[in-house]
């Protein structure tokens, strides 16, 4: 794969550059092949426009249907499940290939860059650092400064609230940026360009890698209400009707061919048309709002375009711009959701509760998810959505590159199968440098992708990535010299928490589709080519061997317990510093009785802050003390139910215990009382009728002394632990209802 500098040049389609090239990576988060305008789709994409008019647009290029294994897969060059992350990392389980933590077999391109001299970058999303090794007794292995980035700034989770995330300088949580406005995408943006801008004026001769994944745009929707106010009424005609005006205009941009046909709605997802007033109000909202956030997170990015230009970088820079680590998401759900954690655990909230909160979508005071039907629309013309990697809906993205220097083509359109795990190598190949047969001592699996360095010149070249295997939660396709065979393992993606049973492999329906004659998957050739449907069956088995996958499993329902810092643990004490603990290894408070004892020292002023807290602001609960001293404990299960209690009085000077006892109902999602006692005597008590059955968030922390991402109580952002000394904090568990 490696050539030399002047062999490298010719592969480029003209004079390359005098050093290595900068490289750009955008990896953007839950974006289908149908929604940027760029690529046909209904919203506006400015800097996408104009990078695709420099440089060359790829159709026929393919993520892995989620976002950590298509992260695995696009820093390594390997296959995710041969890197060990081939599902998401809260589906992980002990079974070979999902384990959710990356081998040393297949070390990072940045670390490969690293050594050759590159300043090395990730701002955004990371997602590949296993919870148990995601709070600050480490160890940082899998951490991005672990895995060949000099610098990281961004949140290690799946999600995170854009207006107040949870945030980690190199591997220290630290609170976002007190500023007016505070937007994720911006910040993130802002760092790069910072961080490019110093490397240039101390070490203008290094060349550097920058790896920006903003999460953006999955949920939460979040956005300023300017960006969303723009695509008032552009939705009005609903999912079924923007499918079709969308694959008219790819037809127009030939981003597909003349032929291609627009693939069913699946039966799961209704017609627009069935949908009553109230609920076509709130979808056409919550699209709204996803359109804004999408082109914000695109003009972002031109931010940093526009400084890589004016600095001089960007001619001498290798952009690659992944629109999408996967399909859309249909997560929240056929009706969509105001917060769509607990619509994804069984508890949406009402028609007339998301239509009365109508305004605030997209606000801090929401987690939304826009409805299925949505998702499915911006995958257009292909069937299905992100998780299902049986279908292209789930695994084709669009990618743009551009690369002044070294490639001569402006505007051009490539349409060779490529693959993420050909980003790697491609990014090698254009440094000049050989992949490592060895890191740290460890011997290297070779890279399964291929470089696109061969699509630079030639739009005709043969494609040279003719095989492929995709397989996440038991949905699986083989690609084979322009042919897919797929297998829909059955669900619906907005029903992980809740797949049901276990379905037999053998009861899967093969489908089989030429790709060359049939771009979107719209007509199945199975019950015609049988003997090709059972040599394409085989060499997925046999590429589900090599991959170390068989048997198959479903990681929706074969779970298998993997390391947790609090199993087995049913008392905890806790000091100030413990920030940043994953809910999954922090106390399991849920689905049982708990309480909490903490000690504070009160100095002659009144104290305030958070004393403990866990999740965020759209669930989870906080005892803290408010502006006036007065102890406070809050709990909220999403849009459903929230409770708080406060003292009458604040903290005097000297030593306080305050504590909370919580009696839990028995059963999955009940209800419960929670009492407030501060210095022996009850201050509050009161019900919820409903507490989460799994799970807070995916993303937010268990925190003591301050809040390390959003409140889930009405005070400030961090509202660090003043006035007093925070002495500890004792949790002791009840036995699970």
């Amino acid at each position: 794969m490696a050539t030399t500098s002047g062999e490298n040049d010719v592969l480029a389609g003209g004079a390359g550059p005098a050093r290595r090239p900068n490289v750009v990576v955008v990896l953007l988060d839950d974006v289908g092949f149908g929604a940027a305008g760029t690529f046909g789709g209904p919203i506006d994409t400015p800097a996408l426009d104009a990078l695709a008019a420099e440089g060359l647009r790829y159709n026929r290029f393919h993520t892995t249907a989620i976002c950590s294994p298509t992260r695995a897969s696009l820093l390594t060059g390997r296959d995710p499940h041969v890197t060990g992350v081939g599902t998401v990392l809260n589906s992980a389980n002990a079974h070979p290939g999902y384990r959710g933590v990356l081998r040393p077999e297949t070390a990072t391109v940045a670390t490969t860059l690293r050594r050759a001299g590159y300043g090395t970058a990730a701002f955004g999303k990371w997602h590949l650092a296993p919870p148990w090794e995601s709070t600050q007794a480490g160890p940082f292995d899998r951490w991005p400064t672990g895995q060949g980035f000099d610098r990281f700034y961004g949140f290690l989770g799946g999600e995170t609230d854009q207006y107040d995330p949870t945030l980690y300088e190199g591997t220290t949580p630290v609170s976002r940026p007190d500023v007016p406005d505070y937007h994720l995408t911006e910040d993130l943006v802002d760092r790069a360009i910072e961080w490019v801008r110093l490397r240039a004026a101390l070490t203008p001769d290094r060349p550097f890698f920058l790896y920006l994944a903003p999460g953006a745009t999955h949920a939460p929707l979040q956005v300023p209400a300017r960006w969303s106010e723009k695509y008032r009424g552009r939705c009005r005609r609903g999912w079924d009707a923007l499918r079709e005006e969308t694959l008219e205009r790819q037809k127009r941009l030939g981003v597909v061919p003349e032929n291609t046909r627009l693939t069913p709605r699946p039966e799961e997802i209704p017609a627009w048309d069935d949908l009553g007033d109230a609920e076509k109000a709130v979808a056409e909202r919550l699209m709204e709002v996803y359109a804004g956030f999408l082109e914000h997170t695109d003009v972002q990015i031109g931010r940093l375009v526009r400084a890589l230009k004016d600095d001089g970088l960007f001619d001498d820079t290798l952009f690659l711009y992944v629109v999408g680590d996967n399909g859309s998401s249909a997560e929240g759900g056929v009706p969509g959701s105001l917060d769509y954690m607990g619509a994804l655990q069984g508890l949406p909230e009402s028609v007339e509760s998301r239509l009365a909160r109508l305004d605030e979508i997209g606000g801090p005071s929401t987690y939304p998810q826009y409805p299925a039907g949505w998702a499915w629309a911006l995958t257009a013309p292909f069937k299905w959505v992100k998780q299902v990697a049986s279908h292209l809906g789930g695994t084709r993205n669009p990618l743009v590159v551009t690369w002044p220097a070294g490639i001569a083509d402006r505007g051009g359109l490539r349409g060779q199968f490529s693959h993420v795990n050909d980003i790697a190598p491609t990014i090698l190949e254009a440094a000049g440098l050989a992949a490592p047969a060895e890191v740290d001592g460890v011997t290297q699996l070779p890279m399964d992708g291929v470089s696109l360095a061969y699509t630079f010149a030639d739009p005709d070249a043969p494609e040279r990535h003719t095989t492929q295997y995709f397989e996440v939660y038991g949905h699986r396709s083989i690609y084979r010299d322009g042919w897919m065979a797929s297998a829909h393992h059955g669900g619906t993606p907005w029903s992980v928490g809740r797949p049901g049973p276990d379905r037999p492999f053998e009861d899967d329906v093969w489908e089989l589709y030429d790709l060359e004659r049939d771009f979107s998957q719209a007509e199945d050739l199975a019950a015609a080519e049988p003997g090709r449907l059972r040599r394409m069956r085989a060499l997925f088995e046999s590429e589900a061997a090599r991959a170390g996958i068989l048997p198959l499993r479903d990681a929706r329902v074969a779970r298998t317990r993997m390391p947790n810092l609090a199993r087995g643990r049913k008392r905890f004490t806790y000091r100030p510093g413990a920030v940043g603990i994953p809910e999954s290894n922090a106390p399991r408070v849920l689905g049982r009785s708990w309480s909490l004892r903490a000690v504070v020292h009160a100095g002659p002023a009144a104290p305030y802050g958070v004393i403990a807290t866990m999740g965020g602001r759209a669930a989870g609960w906080a005892l803290y003390l408010d502006g006036a001293g007065r102890p406070a404990f809050v709990y909220r299960t999403f849009a459903l139910a929230s409770l708080t209690l406060t003292a009458a009085d604040g903290l005097g000077p000297g030593r306080h215990t305050i504590e909370v006892d919580f009696r839990h109902d028995g059963g999955v999602a009940a209800g419960g009382e929670a009492a407030l006692v501060v210095d022996g005597v009850t201050a509050g008590r009161d019900r919820i009728g409903v507490t989460p059955p799994a799970l807070f968030s995916i993303d937010e922390t268990f925190d003591v002394g301050r809040t390390s991402g959003s409140p889930v109580g009405d005070y400030p952002a961090a509202y660090p632990f003043t006035g007093g000394v925070l002495e500890r904090v004792d949790i002791t568990l009840g036995e699970r209802g």
